[in-house]
């Protein structure tokens, strides 16, 4: 009596395997293998032009190679959800659902689930204007201000698709932002940066003196072969720019390729402390 039900069974399976048991392997198998080769050709791609990039003399990413980076990611996304999507309706038809038959109770669920589907499609609708308007791609350093939070998030994009912004701050640690809640994005490295530098000295310091002391800093170091190729102009002197009864503030500005304002900003601060040091002029606390 075993035998009898194991032999029914295994020509029950090899008969559904002979019809519709095969194509829906078949459908699965080549859709993991398509999500693979999708996969293997965005990295290619987007291998392709961060070395484009490093082997280039530019310091930094161009705009243009920041958006290809960010649409190679952006259209993969889309194509393996169709895809999946697709296979998935193809492998319900197989099994024996009418496909069409189920488009009257997926409105009614569509309807159902549309209230709490509304933040996701907030997200794709911002994450493709996102994109498209080129507000910032791959690479790029911004500052993004979320609905209720109190503090922006700020890093380093690394992953941009429709619905999501992937970050890394400068402690190393990832933050996702979804595309819907952000109201304001301050890009922090799109074609050109400036570094400001603030020089807090005792009022009655003499000005004129520390004046010509921080024109000197601006020349020397834009004559500095380790530090020229960061910046677009010498930098200059903008003069007081905050007073008050025990100090003055002066403001000495820089600007800089794209993200590289932090790194010019310390380096010039190194350089005024040790310049006004070298005159015997203390910086103020």
């Amino acid at each position: 009596m075993n035998d009898l039900l194991a032999i029914n069974s295994g020509s029950a399976i090899t008969a559904w395997l002979r019809s519709s048991g095969l194509e829906i392997v078949l459908l699965v198998v080549g859709a993991v293998l398509f999500g693979r080769f999708a996969a293997f050709v965005r990295d290619r791609v987007t291998t392709r032009i961060d070395s484009g990039f490093r082997s280039s003399d530019a310091l930094v990413r161009t705009e243009a190679a920041k958006h290809r980076h960010a649409l190679a990611q952006v259209i993969t996304w889309v194509v393996l959800t169709i895809v999946y999507v697709l296979v998935g309706m193809e492998v319900l038809r197989r099994l024996g659902f009418a496909v069409t038959g189920l488009v009257a109770p997926a409105a009614v669920l569509g309807a159902a689930l549309g209230f709490g589907a509304q933040r996701i499609v907030q997200d794709i609708l911002a994450g493709f204007f996102l994109i498209t308007e080129r507000q910032y791609g791959f690479g790029d350093v911004v500052r993004i201000n979320v609905v209720g939070a109190v503090e922006a998030a700020e890093g380093t994009v690394e992953d941009v698709t429709l619905r999501i912004t992937t970050l890394r701050d400068s402690d190393g640690q990832v933050v996702t932002v979804p595309n819907g809640q952000i109201v304001k994005v301050t890009n922090l490295s799109k074609d050109w940066a400036r570094a400001a530098i603030d020089v807090p000295v005792s009022a009655q310091a003499d000005i004129t003196k520390i004046n010509e002391i921080l024109h000197e800093v601006c020349t020397e170091a834009y004559e500095d072969p380790r530090l020229q190729p960061l910046l677009l102009d010498q930098p200059s002197v903008m003069g007081v720019e905050g007073l008050s009864l025990d100090e003055m503030n002066i403001r000495m500005v820089a600007r800089t390729l794209p993200g590289k304002q932090f790194e010019v900003g310390r380096e010039l601060r190194v350089r005024v402390a040790a310049a006004l040091r070298k005159e015997g002029i203390s910086e103020t606390a």
